[in-house]
């Protein structure tokens, strides 16, 4: 590694990098520099390609750091090296856009180069972009709930994962969620796997109606914790395990084992103690590709759901009118209607 005055050589995955600028401020709070940054996604390189390793990527540029402003770029911007891999990938409207894949270690840093915090991820990889293989349950909590109603919740959503026989993974979501994922089995599309995130959040609000809701539109949620089944919708990206966070703290979207959901405060895991926490004790999402899980229970329930006689969810106001979805208008507006 060679440092120069106002750019840094990094050596990685058989590249040589330019880091430019490498002293810029990037994280006030933490007094972290964009060449921290650098460091913190070398020492966790491993556990990061485990999880995001040849998934594409959205990315959100902050040139200025965790504080200046920022713009998303799904399409990798022109003079792009030839080497960058990227992929196709889709828009609800159906526009297109070449995609950053995170092939390699050089690929994650030359986005974090071009003033990339974190990566938000499409749910599928580059050699398989048909098929959905993760299911992702975004436990959103509503204004005034703190992280123990949420502790609460993701452990409720383990419970019932482990009672259809699937093996879950929970993660801090870098801000004031838990995010819980289930690596599946390549064998099925995001619409079928929105319809078991579906399923999975409706039963959670049936056992658990004063702390979950299942309710898309916030005026029906109260002071709830919602699971966003919407995450799983086709062409939707997840804010990825290991990645940073806008935040002036540089937190960390930080994979955790069930153990430590109940005692653990989010809020901790910084660019700064995350690597030792890693090099102590491992990867907590280690054994996660290893075991592709099935499908198959949360579209029973999705099934039986049916056919008691229940439409579909709302979709998200940016997608085409599904088959079997109501209304997609707020209640309170479509009772001034009537």
């Amino acid at each position: 590694m060679v440092v120069a005055s106002e750019s840094r050589l990094v050596e990685v995955a058989g590249r040589t990098l330019e880091i430019s600028n490498p002293a810029k401020l990037y994280f006030p709070g933490a007094a972290a520099t964009k060449g921290d940054l650098v460091d913190y996604y070398l020492a966790v390189a491993e556990p990061l390609l485990a999880a995001a390793g040849r998934r594409p990527a959205l990315l959100q540029r902050f040139p200025d750091g965790a504080l200046g402003k920022s713009w998303f770029q799904k399409r990798v911007p022109r003079g792009t090296p030839e080497w960058v891999e990227t992929i196709l990938v889709s828009t609800p409207n159906g526009t297109t856009s070449n995609a950053l894949v995170l092939a390699d270690m050089a690929h994650v840093l030359w986005a974090v180069n071009l003033g990339c915090l974190g990566f938000h991820l499409w749910p599928f990889t580059a050699d398989r972009p048909e098929v959905a293989d993760e299911l992702r349950i975004d436990l959103d909590p509503q204004s005034g709930m703190g992280i123990d109603e949420v502790r609460e919740a993701a452990f409720l959503v383990h419970d019932l994962l482990e009672e259809l026989g699937l093996e879950s993974h929970p993660k801090t979501s870098g801000n004031r969620g838990i995010h819980v994922f289930v690596r599946l089995e390549p064998r099925w599309d995001p619409v079928e796997v929105r319809a078991g995130a579906v399923a999975l959040a409706r039963e959670l609000e049936r056992r658990h109606p004063l702390l979950i809701t299942a309710a898309w539109w916030k005026e029906e949620r109260g002071q709830r914790v919602f699971v966003d089944f919407n995450q799983n919708a086709p062409h939707k990206t997840v804010f990825g395990a290991w990645s940073v966070r806008p935040r002036t703290g540089a937190q960390v979207s930080m994979p955790l084992t069930w153990a430590e959901v109940g005692t653990v405060e989010p809020d901790d895991f910084t660019i700064t103690t995350v690597p030792a926490h890693v090099a102590e004790h491992g990867d907590p999402w280690g054994r996660m590709s290893a075991r592709p899980q099935s499908l198959e229970p949360l579209l029973e329930m999705a099934a039986a759901d049916r056919s008691s006689g229940l439409q579909d969810a709302p979709w998200p106001p940016q997608y085409p009118k599904m088959p079997d979805e109501p209304r997609r208008v707020a209640p309170s507006r479509a009772r001034r209607e009537e």
